[in-house]
């Protein structure tokens, strides 16, 4: 099997292809591959050292050789962490302290000194300016030579890697899955799907691709792999050609397209003729991408293959040259007029998914009792039509309705994670409206949840948000989606981001806020304030040619707050989408523990940097009223300013939108265990050690070791499993 596929397999199930090899004796490499794995917080099943014991041990060292490569990566491990203070958190001295001492070295230096007195005559001093500020002072080896060894906790993180099948099995699984996902995937889960589809383009294929971006990168692999490509929309044909452009399969983003070869315009022209010949009617999805389809014109010239007269029909939409009116277009016009039960009725006969997203306004534009009930109607007869996705989705919207319009605000997320605020302006839905949803989409969940038999419950993964979108959370090690809850415990919390530029100078900050129970800014750490409430920043870092990283590290005892911010902002230079690399985490120490700033046995978490704008907010920490701290999954980014971006400066808006988010709550695992439980599934609650001797349905964070065989396995890596087609 291709290395690089069984890199995949690992990053994203935490299970190891079996190997294929001679046999042998090779439970002595085992064991050191083991030891080996513990010191970036992984180890191995029990079954698969036996497993591994059983070959040559020249089979075990190269499989051990590219596992650590690809665990060391997941936690953050591959990179050298260095820091500015070389003895950090130790010795790490007042902000203005610094600054002075950084001043009076500049002043000692005749080529630097003249540029720096004329600052300070001016009053104002640009630290950038200073050469020995922001640079390391150490090599990494002589930072790693300040530190002792890391003292081994209880709490340090162990991720079991688990014995999978065969590679080419693991893979082909890994594809089905991916393409046959119900919800979409993230940037880096599309990457993956590509290489994935291209490998497995002759192999076995999802009944169905659901969700139309990744069909679009299935046909881009298909097509490249010789393979024919999988259409039934017209729109199929136009995200397979902005693929083909090395553009955006969403097209949330304009595609500049590029000059084709014959055969790929003979087959996007040839795949227009077939979708509309059979269809005539989905010529109307045309106009919603008419400019697209204008663009892609000038590259196929459709005139010059007149046996093709229905991709030619295409073209004559988007021109405006002939009428095809949207399906939208449609339903605009019957709202236009103020005829909300025919809108209801027509989005339920063709269009089930679009009636239950429109069912806000639907239910606010109606203008009685009748009406509304005519729209509820509605939406019981389309219920059994509707993904099970959008039926949770649409739950989640329901259950944060309750309540009226009383100076609220709304917090929007796009599908990058970009975040604002505004005020909440809708009139409230009624409340025997929404009790009734809640009934007809609970009971139309709890009808499409199979059997589980005995549920065996990790209670930590309880409060872990439905992954309703794979664009609700980064990618990493650890990560749970936006509007997950868990628990945090330990003495030492310590933030970090690394991040290394491609073409131009970058200067990312990590920094901190500390906010009050009522949102007021109690203090921060940056670079602008090195130290407070026992917290403690590694030091500014303004340049990363070979990579560069920070900490803060805070006791959580001693904080004087309810939250904690932890947020990267970029200085200067290039976004988190330029870098070469970018990635935040946190880790969890007790109070005994030494170490390097970087140890991966005590990462919780590790997440890439890959946003819109400027200030990037992984997570938040909540402090509850017994003094519990709790981690709440954010995942967004704010636009901040074009340069120059600090905590300060954002103090009032990230408290604004972290009260919004707090004000509203996320579908979790505990709302389908529920109905599961509901419908009669014994449940038992996982103690942490012991696992039941016949097959179970398990739910958590990690897989228990030892499950009995035929047992289902759903952990964050494939929670989306879980959910109901």
């Amino acid at each position: 099997m291709v290395h690089a596929l069984e890199h995949l397999v690992v990053r994203h199930t935490h299970r190891l292809p079996s190997p294929a090899g001679p046999a042998g004796d090779g439970a002595a490499a085992a064991r050191r591959f083991d030891a080996a794995l513990m010191t970036a917080g992984f180890k191995l099943s029990a079954e698969l050292i036996e497993r591994l014991s059983g070959f040559a041990e020249p089979t075990v060292v190269e499989t051990a050789v590219r596992t650590l490569a690809t665990v060391r990566e997941l936690v953050g491990d591959h990179v050298r962490h260095n820091v500015y203070f070389i003895d950090f958190p130790a010795n790490v001295p007042d902000t203005l302290e610094f600054w002075i001492a950084c001043v009076a070295e500049t002043l000692d230096d005749g080529d630097a000194r003249a540029r720096t007195l004329d600052q300070l005559r001016e009053g104002v001093l640009d630290l950038l300016t200073l050469p020995s500020y922001g640079r390391y002072r150490h090599t990494y080896e002589e930072m790693l030579a300040a530190h002792d060894e890391l003292i081994a906790a209880a709490g340090d993180r162990l991720t079991v890697l688990h014995l999978g099948d065969d590679g080419e099995t693991e893979v082909t699984a890994l594809y089905l899955a991916l393409a046959g996902s119900t919800t979409p995937l993230g940037e880096e889960h599309l990457s993956d799907l590509a290489v994935l589809a291209e490998h497995g383009a002759d192999g076995p294929q999802p009944e169905e691709i659901p969700v139309r971006e990744n069909r679009g990168v299935v046909n881009h692999a298909r097509l490249r792999a010789g393979a024919t490509p999988l259409f039934d929309t017209v729109t199929d044909v136009l995200r397979l050609a902005c693929a083909l452009a090395e553009g955006d399969v969403t097209l949330r983003e304009p595609t500049r397209f590029r000059a084709l070869s014959r055969p790929y315009r003979r087959t996007l022209l040839a795949g227009l003729d077939a979708v509309v010949a059979a269809s005539p009617a989905k010529l109307s999805d045309v106009s919603a991408h008419a400019e697209a389809w204008k663009r892609l014109g000038e590259r196929l010239h459709p005139h010059e293959y007149p046996h093709w007269p229905h991709a030619a029909e295409v073209f004559a939409v988007a021109r405006g040259e002939r009428k095809a009116p949207s399906f939208d277009s449609r339903v605009e016009e019957l709202l236009t007029r103020g005829d909300v039960v025919a809108a209801a009725e027509l989005l339920a006969s063709h269009a089930p998914g679009r009636l239950f997203r429109a069912l806000d306004r639907l239910l606010r534009t109606a203008a009685d009792g009748k009406e509304r009930e005519a729209v509820l109607a509605a939406v019981e007869r389309a219920a059994p039509e509707v993904s099970g996705r959008v039926v949770l989705s649409v739950r989640e919207h329901v259950r944060n309705r309750a309540g009226g319009s009383g100076g609220e605000r709304r917090v929007f997320v796009n599908r990058e994670g970009k975040a604002w605020v505004a005020d909440d302006t809708r009139p409230p839905l009624d409340e025997a409206d929404r009790e009734r949803l809640v009934a007809v989409l609970d009971a139309e969940t709890r009808r499409r949840l199979p059997s589980p038999g005995h549920l065996l419950i990790d209670p930590d993964v309880l409060d872990v948000a439905l992954p309703l979108s794979g664009r609700a959370a980064s990618a990493g090690l650890g990560v749970l989606p936006r509007g997950s809850v868990s628990p945090v415990e330990g003495e030492l919390l310590r933030f970090f981001t690394h991040w290394r530029e491609a073409r131009h100078t970058t200067d990312l900050d990590l920094s901190a806020l500390v906010l009050d129970a009522d949102y007021a800014t109690v203090t921060w750490l940056s670079y602008t304030a090195l130290t407070d409430v026992e917290g403690r920043h590694s030091g500014d870092v303004t340049a990363a040619p070979d990579g560069a990283s920070e900490f803060i590290d805070l006791r959580l005892g001693a904080v004087r707050g309810t939250f904690i911010v932890p947020q990267v902002h970029v200085y200067s230079g290039e976004g988190f989408d330029q870098v070469a690399e970018g990635f935040f985490g946190f880790m969890l120490r007790e109070s005994e523990q030494r170490g390097r700033p970087f140890e991966p046995r005590t990462v919780r978490m590790k997440s890439d940097l890959r946003g819109p704008g400027r200030v990037a907010l992984p997570l938040a920490f909540r402090r509850d009223d017994e003094g519990r701290w709790h981690a709440h999954w954010l995942h967004l980014y704010l636009q901040g300013e074009p340069s120059a971006n600090q905590v300060e400066e954002h103090r009032v808006s990230i408290a604004v939108l972290l009260r919004g988010l707090m004000g509203r709550s996320s579908l979790t695992v505990r709302h389908l265990v529920s109905l599961m439980q509901e419908s009669g599934a014994r449940t038992t609650l996982w103690d942490g050690r012991t696992v039941p001797d016949a097959p179970v349905t398990y739910i958590g964070l990690e897989r228990p070791d030892s499950l009995a065989p035929g047992s289902r396995v759903f952990t964050p890596e494939n929670l989306r499993d879980l959910l109901p087609a």
